[in-house]
């Protein structure tokens, strides 16, 4: 088997922000401007080190370098991460000052909201820069919140892994959602109109309580979400859910889900495949949001959204066919794929 590997693009370039007044601490990662300016939302989360919160912007924005690429943006990849402060905070001043510190890199890194960040912060940002999308629709024209992209996208996504593997639909067909937030429960409603049936689990019990009385899904522990009879497992919250554990556990044959890195080591792609499991990459079915957010920011229009965001169930059936073609890892055939996107030959084709 062939192990994941990512060689190929330049070192991590990054900026620490910090203003103790507004409360600012965190990290902008720029990964890649080989297709255009690094692009790639803010994330607010509680970090117990700062050294924490710089890794997980690192891999954050080396992954939208390759989501970028992957759904053929005229962007990079890059990441901000901010350490959520303790207790009440003034959250307005805080993304003021985030976006000051973006206006400073010239347009080299565009923002939009993220985990833990929404439009209301994200419309505090545009008061100090022109460089941030994921701000109020106007008419006509893409903008507002990016999730229901998200959620779109991982489902047409999940429709074609789950016609590659089971040559069927999505009616009939139990899908685990792990993590009901803004996008899993987007996906979630959009598989229970498809006639899927529902398995789902969250750290907070009251999203799987009222998605449970919306849909008739059955509610599930986090822990015990991955041993559920299911063909679809969906991991839709943090990173890193796919652990050798999780993987051993699995009884359905696809994984497609909204999060990030889901892969908690390169070696779970090989075990993925040993265990005859199709794993639908992560950055090419998520990208839904960074599609939406780029149409914001070049002023274009929703239905040029619309038009990209179902690109990403063909996108997904070509990457599972040519990785069952050459042998490889679905996430290596996707990186590798990317790779090529980025080149500068490519680039300026």
């Amino acid at each position: 088997m062939v192990s994941q590997t990512r060689r190929m693009m330049p070192p991590m370039e990054y900026v620490r922000l910090s203003d103790e007044a507004a409360g600012l601490d965190g990290v902008i990662a720029i990964h890649s401007t080989a297709r255009g300016p690094a692009a790639g939302g803010c994330r607010l989360w509680t970090y117990a080190d700062p050294a924490d919160a710089m890794c997980d912007a690192f891999r954050l924005a080396e992954g939208m370098s390759y989501k970028n690429a992957m759904a053929r943006l005229p962007l990079g990849g890059g990441k901000a991460v901010l350490r959520r402060p303790e207790g009440n905070f003034d959250r307005r001043a805080l993304f003021e000052a985030f976006g000051r510190a973006v206006e400073k890199l010239d347009g080299r890194y565009v923002t939009a909201e993220d985990v833990g960040t929404g439009v209301s912060d994200m419309e505090c940002v545009a008061r100090h820069t022109r460089h941030v999308a994921g701000r109020t629709a106007l008419p006509g024209l893409a903008g507002g919140d990016p999730s229901p992209w998200t959620a779109l996208g991982v489902f047409e996504a999940m429709k074609a892994a789950v016609e590659f593997r089971y040559g069927s639909g999505l009616a009939g067909v139990t899908v685990a959602v792990l993590g009901v937030g803004n996008v899993g429960a987007g996906l979630a409603r959009l598989l229970h109109d498809a006639g899927a049936k529902l398995v789902v689990a969250d750290i907070d019990p009251l999203r799987c309580a009222r998605l449970s009385e919306e849909t008739g899904a059955k509610i599930a522990t986090i822990d015990t979400i991955a041993a559920f009879e299911a063909e679809v497992f969906a991991p839709c919250a943090l990173g890193g859910a796919l652990d050798e554990a999780t993987v051993s556990l699995l009884k359905g044959k696809v994984v497609c889900g909204a999060a990030n890195n889901q892969l908690a080591s390169p070696d779970m792609a090989n075990l993925l495949v040993e265990r005859g499991i199709s794993y639908a990459p992560d950055y090419v079915v998520n990208a839904g949001g960074i599609i939406n957010v780029a149409a914001e920011y070049l002023g274009e229009s929703e239905s040029e959204v619309r038009g990209r965001v179902m690109d990403i169930g063909p996108r997904t059936l070509e990457i599972l066919e040519a990785a069952s073609r050459d042998g490889l890892p679905p996430s290596v055939m996707a990186d590798r794929m990317a790779e090529a996107l980025m080149r500068p030959e490519q680039v300026l084709a």
